[in-house]
């Protein structure tokens, strides 16, 4: 049958109920999903882990504050020398007829290292020694007649005289030959040669340089403050750039007792064993130990904080960092001594330390406490 103009208004009144009850439907199922768990936040309705999370743990590596030997020492810088040094000269003039040494070569004191020509010496010794016999001979028979009153005692006494003055000429002229062989003044190592076979020598003239490198100097300048700790035969330790891992042991010689108004510093000497490697003039790093604690409490140097206050550490206490505030006592290479602030046992950052706050959570690394010290006896 055609629909008619009449039932049309039932049927969109009819349309309309449907669709409000499929739209409330939906609305009952969605807030019953969020009820069962469903939401923004995640499955269950728990929030994401991480968005509640604190700051992370910042990862550090410790060393453990331990008891070892410490020594107190004062370190300084200079350059080695010889314990004594000579230019040698000729006395004379003449032609180099042998030259005896050379650079390198280890002389003895007195030992000859030039000869020079010495002919017009031998003459004049010749010619003083005849002078000398002649005049003995005068003398000897002025004696015996001046006994039976035949010379008076005045041309006895004027012999006498120039017999005297005749036996001076003689040594002179010895004296002069003696010259003609130049001979080392001190026992040593001959650094410099300024001669050859054929040379003239002249007088007073420069021919070598000996240095005695069986002791090896050095002069530290110390400063007034350390004059009470530093004494004579306190060991000193050396080391030489030029001779990289090698240690020489020495000690101190002598002390200046005398401080410099200028500088405000006084002078220390120390000596070494030469003969070996050393060698004047080699620049040397210094270390006399002055002082010694045999079970002093120490942490590594690396540890300390350089932030321009008082000394301090970080010690790990409860997996955060605590700043502690240290008085120290000994540095002696890569470990201080602490006076007062920790206690054996510690914990103290030695790495990572510059992200670190006081109360800043830590993460130790494993296998990081291995830096901890030993005892002395260890």
């Amino acid at each position: 049958m055609p629909t008619t103009t009449a039932d049309r208004p039932g049927r969109t009144l009819q349309f309309a109920r449907l669709s409000l009850l499929a739209i409330a439907l939906g609305l009952a199922t969605f807030g019953l999903a969020a009820c069962k768990g469903g939401g923004a936040n995640g499955p269950g309705g728990k929030l994401d882990p991480k968005a509640d999370k604190g700051p992370e743990a910042v990862p550090v590596e410790v060393a453990t504050a331990g008891q070892r030997s410490i020594s107190a020492s004062y370190n300084g810088t200079a350059a080695l020398e010889a314990r004594a040094d000579a230019q040698v000269v000729s006395k004379t003039s003449g032609i180099a007829l042998k030259v005896l040494a050379d650079v390198g070569q280890h002389v003895s004191a007195g030992q000859t290292l030039v000869s020079i020509d010495r002919d017009r010496a031998v003459l004049q010794q010749a010619q003083a020694d005849a002078q000398v016999r002649k005049l003995e001979a005068n003398y000897r028979r002025a004696t015996q007649l001046a006994e039976q009153k035949m010379v008076s005692a005045n041309d006895v006494d004027q012999l006498r005289f120039d017999l005297d003055n005749a036996r001076a000429q003689l040594r002179m002229a010895k004296l002069e030959l003696a010259y003609g062989n130049v001979t080392a003044p001190i026992s040593g190592v001959v650094a410099t040669r300024d001669i050859k076979p054929g040379n003239f020598v002249q007088i007073n003239t420069p021919i070598f340089t000996i240095v005695d490198t069986s002791r090896l100097e050095a002069t530290l300048n110390v400063p007034e403050r350390e004059i009470e700790v530093l004494k004579a035969g306190q060991p000193v330790q050396l080391l030489v750039d030029a001779l990289p891992g090698k240690t020489f042991d020495g000690k101190i010689d002598r002390v200046s007792p005398v401080v410099d108004a200028g500088s405000g510093t006084f002078r220390v000497i120390s000596a070494f064993d030469g003969g070996g490697l050393l060698q004047p003039g080699m620049f040397g790093r210094i270390k006399i130990r002055y002082d010694q604690r045999a079970d002093a409490l120490v942490i590594p140097r690396n540890a300390l904080l350089e932030d321009g206050n008082a000394p301090a550490v970080f010690v790990v206490r409860g997996g955060k960092a605590a700043r502690a505030t240290l008085k120290l006592g000994y540095d002696d290479g890569p470990w201080v001594e602490v006076r007062s602030g920790l206690k054996a046992g510690d914990q103290v950052v030695v790495a990572g330390k510059s992200a670190l706050r006081d109360g800043s959570a830590v993460k130790v690394l494993d296998g990081a406490a291995s830096a901890q010290p030993a005892k002395a006896a260890q």
